[in-house]
């Protein structure tokens, strides 16, 4: 078979080990951690599905090292917890049987112990040490480690280590990078000592040398370490990319791979973990960089997904391995797709960060466009029916295609019908926002996966009762959406209104001023995307605050990029009418002023298109309501309630 992407495909000898391919999966938060923090069934489950999919590595994220100084509720590994053991050593195993090396991730928050948290207050109780004194932005103190503190703690890597080398994994990774424990001591912001771990470059290497000393020393030669680190800090006083290389070369003694990552978790969010408004693999220039000057295997990372994009990063020298995390989760068979020359049936990470928020507020993880993420001991697998029945789909959007695709698998007879000429629903309207095209793809390859599965596919086709009643269908999953919430206001029927919905079809007429009223979601990415092609942008919500809609780990970069693109922002601001001028408004106070604009985008929210349910409720023996007909919600909420609508069958 002629591999579509060799390089990425290519085996790679590290240490002693021996990996079926060039993609790594990258560490991931477990999604559940026990009381006493070992590893839950349902992340051991979690662990496995990506190494069922074909990655060549799976690591497990974050092992805290030395609790008395990190009591974050992460993973922990000693031999006097119950459990701690025998839960490491079930998720190599679960890891392993699948041909994916596992690995595991060896930590140390340092002053930023508790980020993690779901009760940030509890924060204030753990231990907050850094390298030297100081105040951390949330105003808690951070007091500097003793020199007894930083032997015990180098000393616990090599401990963790050696057990998790006992526990069957083959491989561990050191986290030196995000502005953790190892990164604090790199950089000259956080690192202000005056002894051999402070000042000169060589000074602030000591630590991480020390530590990746203990550690060879408990797993012997030949065992793969992987070093994560920055490439460079990308703020002002921090190392830049300078200083990065000097690191990576006063280190690669030490290591067998290094892992080049960027920023800081709590100075960079968006550019460790590049956002929608960032292009893919906007990292890449920092490793390809480094590897120059160490004779190591070097890996990136940073929103990558796209096997075009890796196989080239591969191919012209930049890395020898691309390592994914969210791209992972959104298709866990990535890895297997590229290897299989299918790469037009994967599934592209959304960059949404669902995920992410997810952890942070619940402690659990989920994905926008994986229902199985974080439910894994439900079932990953898909069993056939004993007994086959006749399926109608109304509606093509996220939620109908996923139930299109989950029924098809099962061996229903599956028609879905579209009122509209294409597939995707809602997705449709993303096409035209430059940051948005993977949400555009998704429904096209949704599509394409349900034509695959022997979906019969009717576009241009409305449903009613009587359709419904003719098709003589056995079960029906209505997904037929929301609709555009457009209130009786004053001239917003005007032809230089348009709605959010429909700005794909008639960005054309969009002139260089424009009013966008409402700041949910949908109004701030149609307002940053207008103010990238150079309109000037005013932001109409009646609330105190924009995107409230927005989940928590986007809705700061959004804010972010909002300042960025010099948006003006009305706040509690209430449209009364609509004019050739622009919109008027009144404030709190009743005072009305005229924003001006030539053009007006209405993004006022959606409303579940509750009478087509209603009319449809009684036409089958089974009948589910799934998605933004229930009620108005996120493509989340429509994947997952689609697929399982579909299991119920």
């Amino acid at each position: 078979m002629v591999k579509k992407f060799p390089n990425l495909c290519k085996p790679i000898k590290i240490g002693n080990v021996y990996y079926r391919n060039r993609m790594f999966g990258a560490p991931m938060g477990g999604t559940d951690i026990t009381s006493d923090c070992t590893i839950g069934r349902a992340s051991t489950a979690f662990y496995e599905l990506r190494a069922k999919g074909g990655a060549a590595t799976v690591t497990v994220s974050e092992l805290v090292v030395h609790p008395e100084t990190e009591g974050s509720h992460m993973f922990h590994l000693d031999l006097k917890t119950v459990g701690a053991l025998s839960s490491f050593t079930y998720t190599a195993d679960a890891i392993r049987r699948h041909g994916a090396i596992p690995s595991v991730e060896l930590s140390h928050s340092g002053q930023y112990a508790g980020t993690y948290l779901t009760d940030k207050d509890k924060k204030g109780s753990l231990n907050q040490w850094g390298p030297s004194d100081g105040v951390r932005p949330d105003g808690l103190p951070v007091k500097a480690l003793t020199k007894d503190l930083i032997k015990d703690i180098v000393k616990s890597y090599g401990t963790a280590a050696e057990i998790a080398k006992r526990a069957g994994f083959e491989m561990v990774m050191v986290h030196g990078g995000h502005g953790w424990l190892i990164n604090q001591f790199l950089s000259p912001y956080f690192n202000k000592r005056t002894d051999e771990y402070g000042g000169s470059l060589e000074n602030r290497v000591r630590f991480a040398q020390e530590v990746l000393d203990s550690i060879r020393e408990a797993v012997g030669p030949g065992f793969p370490i992987e070093f994560r680190f920055s490439g460079s800090e990308l703020f002002e006083g921090g190392y830049d990319l300078t200083e990065g290389v000097e690191i990576a070369k006063l280190l690669e003694s030490r290591i067998d791979l290094l892992h080049v990552s960027a920023g800081t978790y709590q100075r960079g969010f968006r550019i460790t973990h590049p956002s929608m408004f960032l292009p893919h693999g906007n990292n890449v220039y920092l490793a390809a960089e480094i590897k120059k000057h160490v004779n190591v295997p070097v890996a990136t990372v940073g929103a990558l997904n796209d096997p075009e994009m890796m196989e080239e990063i591969i191919a012209s020298g930049k890395a020898d391995i691309v390592e994914m995390a969210r791209a992972l989760l959104a298709d866990p068979e990535l890895p297997k797709k590229v290897m299989a020359n299918k790469e037009e049936d994967i599934i592209h990470c959304l960059r949404c960060f669902t995920c992410m928020a997810e952890r942070a507020m619940t402690s659990t993880r989920r994905c926008t466009v994986n229902p199985l993420i974080g439910r894994e001991l439900d079932g990953t697998e898909i069993h056939p029916v004993a007994n086959p029945k006749k399926v109608l789909i109304v509606g093509g959007g996220p939620g109908g295609l996923q139930a299109a695709l989950t029924a098809a698998k099962r061996g229903h007879q599956v028609t879905l019908c579209e009122k509209a000429d294409q597939l995707g629903g809602i997705l449709v309207s993303e096409q035209a926002l430059s940051f948005k095209q993977e949400m555009y793809q998704l429904g096209c390859t949704l599509g394409k996966l349900v034509k695959d599965a022997g979906v019969d596919i009717r576009l241009n086709t409305t449903v009613d009762k009587d359709y419904v009643e003719a098709f003589n269908a056995d079960a029906v999953i209505l997904s037929v959406g929301s609709e555009p919430i457009v209130p009786p206001l004053k001239g917003l029927d005007g032809e230089q209104v348009i709605i959010v919905n429909d700005y794909y079809r008639k960005k054309d007429k969009v002139e260089d001023s424009v009013v966008v009223l409402g700041g949910g979601l949908a109004g701030c990415e149609a307002a940053i995307h207008l103010a990238m092609e150079g309109k000037k942008v005013q932001l109409v919500e009646m609330r105190a605050e924009l995107a409230p809609d927005a989940n928590i780990r986007h809705r700061p970069i959004l804010l972010e990029e909002i300042k960025k693109q010099n948006i003006t922002v009305h706040n509690e601001c209430k449209g009364v009418e609509v004019t050739k001028e622009g919109v008027i408004c009144e404030d709190t106070q009743g005072n009305k002023t005229l924003i001006e604009g030539k053009t007006v985008i209405c993004a006022l929210g959606q409303r579940p298109r509750r009478d087509v349910v209603d009319a449809l409720i009684d036409a089958a023996p089974y009948v589910a309501t799934i998605g933004d007909c229930v009620k108005a919600s996120t493509i989340t909420t429509a994947v997952y309630q689609g697929h399982h609508a579909a299991l119920d069958i």
